[in-house]
């Protein structure tokens, strides 16, 4: 892609930004749940049509308006863009990133939760702004690793905000639906992805963005696979640290699936709901 045609399209994302920023912001503003999460969504969708980047997405979605902590793996600043595409939903973030130039805005747009990780105390009240939304049947992703990785492993996941989970079931339901979410880069131009190709997708360690989004602006069409793994039903009495492991297990099994397969059998849009795991009778924590 061109510098021209990469001007242009951002070009295009400003304008777009700025049509959707009104609504969106009175739909924060005056508290209108149903439109909040509407104008991010669309801004992600354009912003993936315009840079080629198709997303796919596979297995086990929660059901629109039923609340779950989605426990996911994280490899790229363009899994936000892929995730927040497929439906309304918040992120929890290092408090750094708030006042990152631009990002530092469309985080706060999106509504994300900011964890001060140098604060002592700090997940105790992360936790409770998490599961005050899971009360009120609200989506919130967590990259469970705490940090990007390369795409080709699994880090271990942290299971101290997990504990959100019981703070919902504490402020207002039952049961709470964690989420294994499983996010891959099978394809670049058509052709599979390999170890050498990683980088130039993952952004870990203390790689610079500026050529990094250089790279994936010249490099072309990217496929993103979204593999949304079985539920886990969260109770009072359910142990954090043990259904954190099975998410861990569940999302490194659908990495291994994805990379193993010649391509995503992907269905797009949100697959059929099944019973959650745990629930003799499937009914949702809603």
């Amino acid at each position: 892609m061109t510098r021209v045609g990469v001007a242009l399209r951002l070009v295009v994302c400003a304008l777009a930004f700025a049509l959707l920023a009104g609504p969106h912001w009175l739909a924060l503003r005056f508290g209108e749940r149903r439109g909040w999460g509407l104008a991010p969504a669309l801004f992600h969708r354009v912003f993936l049509a315009l840079f080629s980047v198709q997303v796919t997405q596979s297995g086990t979605p929660p059901r629109p308006g039923e609340a779950a902590l989605v426990l996911a793996n994280h490899v790229s600043w363009l899994d936000i863009i892929a995730i927040g595409s497929l439906r309304p939903l918040s992120f929890v973030a290092k408090s750094e990133i708030a006042g990152w130039p631009v990002v530092g805005t469309l985080a706060a747009l999106q509504r994300t939760v900011f964890i001060d990780r140098a604060r002592r105390g700090a997940t105790a009240t992360v936790n409770a702004a998490i599961g005050d939304r899971l009360a009120r049947g609200e989506l919130v992703v967590l990259f469970a690793e705490g940090t990007t990785g390369d795409g080709t492993r699994l880090l271990p996941f942290r299971s101290s905000l997990v504990g959100a989970a019981r703070a919902a079931i504490q402020a207002e339901t039952d049961r709470i639906r964690l989420q294994p979410l499983a996010i891959t880069y099978p394809r670049r131009n058509g052709l599979p992805v390999g170890r050498v190709e990683r980088p130039e997708i993952a952004w870990y360690g203390d790689m610079d963005l500026a050529p990094h989004l250089a790279l994936f602006f010249e490099k072309g069409p990217i496929d993103v696979h979204v593999v949304w793994g079985q539920p886990i039903a969260f109770e009072a009495g359910t142990d954090r640290k043990a259904v954190t492991a099975q998410a861990e297990a569940a999302v490194r099994a659908a990495m291994k699936g994805a990379g193993s397969a010649p391509g995503p059998a992907a269905t797009v849009g949100p697959a059929p709901a099944r019973p959650l795991a745990g629930l003799p009778d499937g009914t949702a924590a809603a």
